[in-house]
């Protein structure tokens, strides 16, 4: 499975959550609401989620293991850092 196409809104220049992310897989499959979170160690990304009767949030979509999920990882921070430095970011509505 390869990733064929990232889109990046950027939300907010204060606070931890910095954009939020739609990832096409093989041109067929999008994963929408991927968010960057700003964290103690640097940039992270936060899979979808929902929260539950309890109050608990879960993912909605995430990967199996950790090299797939580095792997996507890297994908969207890459293009996180390319936006910021050239100012490319998608924010016009889907």
């Amino acid at each position: 499975m390869k990733i064929t196409d990232v889109r990046i809104r950027q939300v907010n220049k204060e606070g931890k959550m910095k954009a939020i992310v739609s990832v096409t897989f093989d041109e067929e499959f999008v994963v929408h609401d991927i968010k960057i979170i700003d964290g103690e160690k640097g940039y992270f990304i936060a899979m979808p989620s929902r929260k539950t009767i309890e109050g608990d949030y879960r993912d909605i979509a995430h990967p199996i293991n950790s090299k797939t999920r580095e792997a996507i990882q890297k994908v969207i921070l890459d293009a996180y850092e390319k936006a910021l430095a050239d100012g490319t970011f998608d924010n016009d509505p889907e």
